[in-house]
Formats: C-alpha cells, sequence, structure tokens
C-alpha cells in the first residue's frame, strides 16, 4: 500500500468514494470495503465506541487491502490525535473545530517538527516497525499525515476561510447535522441559513485548494454534492447499509411467503 495514499487523494478534485465505519471493525471489513470499490473509509471513534486497540487492529486491515483511512477521534485532546497517529491514521479528524486556534491545535499534533509539535514515536505502527534516520522518519510521517477540519458548528462556519488558510490542514469535512443544529434548524437542511454556510465551506475550500468531504445518505446526493465542490464522498454507514438491504429482503420474503 502507499504510505501517501491519502494524501496523494487529496492532490487532485477527482472524486473519491468511501464508507463510513462504526460498527463493523470485523478483520475482513477492508476486503469488503475494497471488493465494494471503495477508495477510503471514514472510521469513527466519536460515535461507535471503538477503542484504540480496535482502531489499531482495523488500521492493520485496511492497509492490507489498499484502502486508505480516515480517524474520527472522539476530542481535540492533543492525546487522542497523536496517540491515532501512532496507530497508522493517515487522515485525522476531530469533532467541532470552530476556530483558527483550534485547528492550529490540531495541526501541531498531528505534525512533527518543524510543522508542528507531535511528541516523537519512531520504529512504531504508522511507520511500520522500520527504523530510518530521524529526520527521514519525521518528514514521512509529515508527508503522510493529513489535518482534516470538521466544520460543524456555526462558528467553524464563520471561521472556515482562515481554517482553510491555514498552513498544515490539509482538507475540510462538514459535519451537516451538527451544523444544523449549531445554527438553531435541526435538520432543516434547505434553510437559508443552512445552504448560507455551506456556500462558504464550499468557497473556502475552493479558494485555498482544499479537499472537501462529507457523508451522504444515497446516490443522488452524494452526486449533487461532488457537482457542488465536494470531491471526497462518504456513502451512508455500514449498519445503515446492512439494515437497509436486510430490511428489503426480509419485506419482500414476508411478502411472497404467503
Amino acid at each position: 500500500m502507499s504510505r501517501t495514499r491519502l494524501k496523494e487523494m487529496m492532490r487532485t478534485r477527482s472524486a473519491k468514494l468511501g464508507h463510513f465505519i462504526v460498527e463493523f471493525a470485523t478483520p475482513g471489513i477492508g476486503h469488503l470495503v475494497k471488493a465494494a470499490g471503495c477508495d477510503f473509509v471514514f472510521f469513527d471513534m466519536e460515535h461507535s465506541g471503538f477503542s484504540f486497540e480496535t482502531l489499531k487492529s482495523a488500521i492493520r486491515y485496511f492497509e492490507a487491502a489498499d484502502v486508505a483511512v480516515i480517524v474520527r477521534v472522539p476530542g481535540q485532546e492533543n492525546d487522542m490525535l497523536a496517540r491515532a497517529c501512532d496507530m497508522g491514521a493517515e487522515g485525522l479528524i476531530a469533532p467541532m473545530i470552530s476556530t483558527v486556534a483550534q485547528a492550529q491545535a490540531m495541526v501541531d499534533s498531528v505534525k512533527y517538527h518543524p510543522m508542528g509539535k507531535r511528541g516523537v514515536g519512531l520504529a512504531l505502527a504508522h511507520d511500520n516497525y522500520r527504523s530510518a534516520p530521524v529526520a527521514d522518519a519525521l518528514k514521512a510521517a509529515n508527508d503522510r499525515t493529513a489535518v482534516i477540519c470538521l466544520i460543524e458548528t456555526a462558528d467553524g462556519a464563520e471561521n472556515v476561510d482562515s481554517i482553510a488558510a491555514l498552513p498544515g490542514v490539509d482538507a475540510l469535512w462538514v459535519g451537516h447535522f451538527d451544523l444544523s443544529v449549531s445554527l438553531g434548524i435541526p435538520g432543516e437542511f434547505g434553510h437559508p441559513k443552512f445552504k448560507a454556510a455551506m456556500e462558504r465551506i464550499i468557497a473556502a475550500a475552493k479558494e485555498h485548494k482544499k479537499s472537501l468531504g462529507r457523508l451522504v445518505p444515497n446516490v443522488q446526493q452524494g452526486t449533487d454534492h461532488y457537482k457542488q465542490g465536494f470531491d471526497f464522498i462518504c456513502y451512508s454507514g455500514d449498519v445503515w447499509v446492512l439494515r437497509d438491504a436486510l430490511a428489503d429482503a426480509m419485506g419482500k420474503l414476508r411478502a411472497e411467503c404467503v
């Protein structure tokens, strides 16, 4: 697997298609999503209850299948972000990035000197347990890891241009539900306030040539958002794909087995 796969994806605005993993961290999950045609996964530690021990194993499954991994950690703290980096996460997301100071703190936690302040741990999972000259190892880690700022608050949308302009920020991601709640219009994605916030986010990504991603519940929304400027399209999630496919089959079987 390319050790800079995710960063390479971010150098183009072509569509990168992925899947949200919030329940199933099974040994075959990497090959399952690869067989389905996924370029990346969004591995969620915020709402899943996944531990760092689970993350460490899951990253190996995705690496074996050549699938890039974006990890959302539960909080913005350094120990959350830096530890996920040490496990081998390529892309790092922390919740509720609302200010330039918070974005800078993310960069500091994810990037080694001279780009950040990440504590040095070498010959570990993130560099496949291989030794290298210190300067080379730090540079390789910085080249590999991506800081992805999750914009999901009204303040984040207001400050998004400055966040996107910050050196070390590689991409933006929209948390659409939390953003609507923060704007005072829960779930009202057609509301003018939500649309205006989205326009600011899309404009900031384009202005500063940053990748832009979000979750989508169906194919139509995915294609619509791609046309608006989103290049990381994360389709649905493991629990909902299984539930909906199973419910559809069960409904049809019950209708016929009478």
